[in-house]
């Protein structure tokens, strides 16, 4: 089976001016980047709580503590969110009316909160209406890894941020690209 396609910055903005144009735009928004910024699996997105992203104050917490029950591995896992996900993600609550910690954190049109696999088809639904072909929803997850990569973080912290046991399944899904080449040829 193929890896999921990593997306450039400029297919992530034609994803996300596509989401913008469907119904819960902000949600659709909040969801994307979720995904690229956190590099969360689609079942951990899925099976996020409000109360695992949001303080009893309605601020947005500092990171994510992930119970094993939500994780592929069964191993509990500490995700940081990133400043620049925070006003998306509180963009998104102005449009939560019920405010329980217990209950999902993203909404879909009939039910409370999407199942794995019901996301995992809203994420293909998403890139194909935007035209991207390629994508899954794993790709924000590998996009996420290969863009820190791409900055000089190294393998060991990725395996941490994506909860992998092993570098050798982290640098599965670092893809080399020419901005990684050209970087590296300019260190000679």
């Amino acid at each position: 089976m193929a890896q999921a396609k990593t997306l450039t910055q400029s297919e992530l903005d034609q994803v996300l001016r596509y989401a913008s144009t469907k119904q819960y735009p902000e949600r659709n928004r909040a969801l994307i980047l979720t995904s690229f910024y956190l590099g969360l699996r689609v079942a951990e997105i899925a099976l996020l709580k409000r109360g695992d992203i949001v303080n009893e104050d309605g601020t947005i917490k500092n990171e994510i503590r992930l119970h094993a029950s939500q994780t592929k591995g069964g191993h509990p896992r500490t995700v940081y969110i990133p400043e620049k996900l925070k006003p998306e993600l509180e963009r998104y609550l102005t449009t939560r009316h019920i405010k329980l910690p217990d209950i999902p954190f993203f909404h879909t049109d009939n039910r409370l909160g999407f199942t794995p696999n019901s996301l995992c088809v809203w994420f293909f639904g998403l890139y194909r209406g935007a035209g991207i072909s390629g994508a899954s929803s794993h790709s924000g997850r590998r996009t996420l890894i290969t863009s820190l990569a791409n900055k000089g973080v190294g393998v060991r912290v990725l395996a941490e941020i994506a909860g992998h046991r092993s570098i050798a399944v982290t640098q599965k899904y670092i893809d080399a690209n020419p901005e990684m080449m050209r970087n590296a040829m300019n260190l000679v």
